[in-house]
């Protein structure tokens, strides 16, 4: 049964806006571990942006995401086609599917269901990978405001879930025998607006709004904005990403 619980069509619009992209070589080095390279399913796919970059090495890209808002926003590629469903429960054939991935959303799964289906539609050989990115670095004398915000001012409004992205998923269990850990990082030129856009979006932001009836987000943006250079300057921001795969045997499920 699903446990899906939707911390995020609230902010869907700035979601798509302001969501940072994963690294090109991230998705190269993927489907080099694919036996095969006809369908992947993108699961949680959110705004999509883990999809449209599958669908560069992939025939076809099955995205799915329970929440509707999200995928009303979604970026539109060739070969990805989006569906509304969990991911306990997925419309997708037995043995249907070369790669099974998430990206940054395994912590809102129950694993258990999840699994099953992982293991009903993945091919023998098939590629299961789960990645997710950590708190956001600037450098210089931004950081501490930032892991202030982020453990002080939002801190106890983080779903309980969370702890799973802060330590890289080390802590739960793979599909099948784990076969790789790599790490990689993303980048972006922001500004301060920018970086605003991105924090009013995390979970624990809108968590915080709904509960005080008050946004914590200019405050911390009246706090950078001394520090972080002229109107409209940019800065190099950075999230450390993870990336965790198992793959199912050839010969029978482990």
């Amino acid at each position: 049964m699903s446990r899906f619980s939707d911390h995020f069509s609230v902010a869907a619009p700035a979601y798509a806006s302001f969501r940072p992209h994963y690294p090109a070589v991230l998705f190269r080095w993927l489907a080099d571990q694919a036996i095969d390279r006809q369908r992947a399913w993108d699961c949680g796919t959110g705004n999509g942006q883990a999809a449209v970059a599958l669908a560069a090495h992939f025939r076809e890209v099955i995205a799915t995401d329970p929440s509707v808002a999200q995928l009303a926003h979604a970026e539109r590629s060739q070969g990805v086609h989006y569906a509304a469903m969990t991911a306990e429960q997925a419309a997708l054939p037995d043995l249907s599917v070369d790669v099974v991935t998430v990206a940054q959303a395994l912590h809102w799964f129950d694993l258990v269901a999840f699994y099953q289906e992982v293991a009903r539609v993945l091919r023998p050989g098939g590629v299961f990978a789960a990645w997710s990115y950590g708190l956001i670095t600037l450098g210089d004398d931004l950081d501490s405001p930032v892991g202030r915000f982020y453990h002080e001012t939002v801190g106890a409004y983080w779903p309980s879930e969370r702890s799973h992205v802060d330590t890289g998923y080390a802590g739960l269990e793979l599909p099948f025998r784990e076969e790789s850990t790599h790490r990689f990082e993303m980048q972006a030129e922001w500004t301060l607006s920018q970086f605003a856009g991105y924090v009013a979006t995390w979970s624990a932001v809108n968590r915080y709004r709904a509960a005080r009836d008050e946004d914590p987000v200019p405050a911390l943006v009246r706090e950078l904005a001394p520090r972080w250079g002229a109107p409209g300057a940019t800065r190099t921001v950075r999230w450390p990403l993870v990336i965790r795969t198992s793959r199912r045997p050839r010969t029978s499920v482990a």
